[in-house]
């Protein structure tokens, strides 16, 4: 068996990955800095489409390959990206002259399809989560620390490339509003349609988000967006968290459609979250809500709220879709030498998300201690 990383060294790898190491174009592939960027898409269905597109519309890259299982989803992708190669073996793609890779596939894929994609050096745009399980994140981390520190290696938490995110943030951590005392944050809305018409023997893969065994249960595979963006905004993630969770409305699949949790800090601190997917015309709350000693802030997507002790509130709204601005950074960061490592960070948000479903399963507290030594 592959030993666990400990808590602290998952922490301190968070740490180290933190800054942006910056390259010389040349050092990054020879680019000249007008150069563009190959994509090869890895999973073709509704996200990777999606996202896709978002990194089709920038004039400094091209989608010339396209990976699925499945050859109504090739289809697809090949009508939409004319001329591009397709594949049904994602190494076969991988060991093409592809520069990036966009990895779109089913959650619980994630590790095995980013350690393939660090082993044959690509820049990497991974959607989140991380894994589904803190094996997966372990094996995420350890791919990561091999990585070839000329590539760029993106997570589509994509609230920490918002613009108004990260206003928000440097509010918050420039002290004027003193330190954070209580964080609640909430994904309240609707969910995923659910799949038809395909074969019985495609059920699982075609609707793999209702199963939990292959997407980690909404608090993974969906919520990890909230629990990402309190880890970031704290600078560190929880040390246990105990919470409920059950299915009232949708009776499909065996993964929840509401919870509750309590997480709590190693300084103390609470953090208090809730999410269902209930479909309620014209209500959803899917935001993140920092209580401090001087004001409150509350981000979502659409902009975000701060309160301060004097004054009217300051407001600042979104009108697109920030997973553009993680796009964008991605492409100019690929091909100017701007380069991250955002895969520390995700697996260390998706284990805390790993360590909250544990203990909604399991009916009892769960500890980081517990959960990251699997």
């Amino acid at each position: 068996m592959e030993k666990q990383q400990s808590r602290r060294e998952i922490a301190s790898k968070a740490a180290a990955a933190a800054g942006v190491l910056i390259l010389k174009p040349e050092r990054v592939r020879g680019y000249q800095a007008n150069s563009a960027l190959t994509l090869g898409l890895i999973g073709s269905g509704n996200r990777g489409m999606y996202v896709s597109g978002l990194f089709a519309k920038n004039e400094f890259l091209k989608v010339t390959a396209v990976c699925d299982i499945y050859d109504d989803r090739i289809k697809v992708a090949q009508e939409r990206y004319s001329g591009a190669k397709a594949y049904k073996n994602y190494k076969e793609l991988l060991a093409s002259d592809v520069d990036a890779v966009l990895i779109a596939t089913p959650a619980f894929l994630h590790p095995e399809h980013f350690e393939a994609a660090v082993d044959a050096k690509k820049h990497i745009f991974l959607e989140k989560p991380a894994a589904v399980d803190a094996a997966g994140c372990q094996r995420v981390l350890r791919a990561a620390k091999r990585a070839d520190k000329t590539k760029r290696i993106s997570v589509d938490f994509q609230q920490r490339y918002g613009k108004d995110y990260r206003k928000a943030y440097e509010v918050v951590k420039s002290g004027e509003l003193g330190e954070i005392k209580m964080v609640r944050a909430a994904w309240i809305g609707g969910g995923p349609a659910i799949k038809s018409g395909h074969a019985a023997s495609e059920e699982k893969i075609r609707n793999w988000f209702f199963y939990r065994e292959l997407s980690g249960d909404i608090l993974i595979e969906q919520d990890c967006h909230n629990i990402d963006v309190v880890n970031w905004f704290m600078g560190k993630h929880p040390v246990k968290v105990s919470g409920y969770g059950s299915q009232q409305i949708r009776k499909y699949g065996d993964i929840y459609d509401n919870l509750a949790c309590t997480f709590q800090f190693d300084d103390g601190r609470i953090f208090s979250y809730s999410a269902n997917q209930f479909r309620a015309p014209g209500f959803s709350d899917v935001s993140e809500t920092f209580m401090c000693e001087k004001g409150a802030v509350n981000v979502h997507r659409r902009g975000y709220t701060i309160w301060r002790e004097k004054g009217a509130p300051e407001t600042a709204e979104t009108k697109y879709d920030i997973t553009m601005d993680a796009v964008t950074e991605f492409i100019e960061g690929a091909r100017t030498g701007k380069l991250e490592n955002a895969a520390f960070h995700a697996a260390e948000s998706t284990l805390t998300a790993v360590m909250a479903l544990e203990a909604c399963v399991k009916g009892r507290e769960m500890t980081w201690d517990r959960v990251s030594r699997g």
